[in-house]
């Protein structure tokens, strides 16, 4: 481990799998953003288990202005494509979507581009040697968002701070309440869509939640 103090670490929002009314999200968005800190927001659009291009892209045209006014990176799921087209901040990819580096090829140096692991430390430093920019790992609780993942234990957070230099994403059931051990743990962004988007008491209460049980993880750093 080295001696270098740990940032802290920052929310990364993903938007539901259905957002039938654009408008009225963009506004939930800014809402939540008065809760405080987020560092990103993914476009994930997948009503039915697949990518709806179509209305990623109209999402994301919509979200661009507000993420860039508020500096919040845009990042579009599993869509290399939409990503050029609306020029997105990144792209993620999913374990079984492109490679690293072929996105890397198409996007050029620029653009972010994150990359699922699951719960392989395999697969995780494959994708940094291919470049990627950040590795997500989860689920760490149950998940309605993403059906398709596998458990994953919070061990595999701690010994990636200790061995790798590129930042680690926790996905999967996380709300305010588990945020502040996933953050402990080793996490430097944490994941969360539904903890956000249907939080009994809001989308900005529960920015401020998460916001605030990362500071309290950060001061015992």
């Amino acid at each position: 481990m080295t001696d270098i103090k740990r940032e802290r670490t920052r929310l990364y929002l993903i938007t539901p799998s259905s957002v039938p009314d654009v408008d009225a999200f963009v506004k939930t968005f800014e809402g939540a953003l008065e809760g405080g800190d987020v560092a990103c927001l993914q476009v994930r659009i997948k009503p039915d288990g697949m990518v709806d291009e179509a209305a990623t892209e109209a999402l994301a045209r919509a979200l661009l202005p507000v993420c860039r006014a508020n500096d919040v990176a845009l990042i579009i799921n599993d869509s290399v494509d939409v990503c050029a087209r609306v020029g997105a901040d990144g792209v993620h990819l999913g374990h079984l979507d492109m490679q690293v580096k072929e996105a890397r090829k198409r996007l050029g140096k620029q653009p972010i581009i994150g990359a699922t692991a699951k719960d392989s430390r395999h697969v995780a430093m494959e994708a940094g040697e291919q470049g990627a920019d950040y590795v997500a790992f989860g689920a760490f609780f149950p998940s309605d968002t993403k059906a398709d993942t596998v458990p994953a234990d919070t061990d595999l957070l701690t010994w990636w701070q200790a061995v790798m230099e590129l930042p680690c994403v926790a996905i999967g059931g996380i709300t305010p309440e588990r945020a502040k051990a996933l953050s402990l743990a080793g996490a430097d962004f944490l994941a969360v869509s539904a903890g956000v988007w249907a939080h009994p008491d809001g989308p900005a209460a529960a920015v401020r939640a998460f916001n605030a049980a990362l500071d309290e993880a950060a001061a015992e750093f």
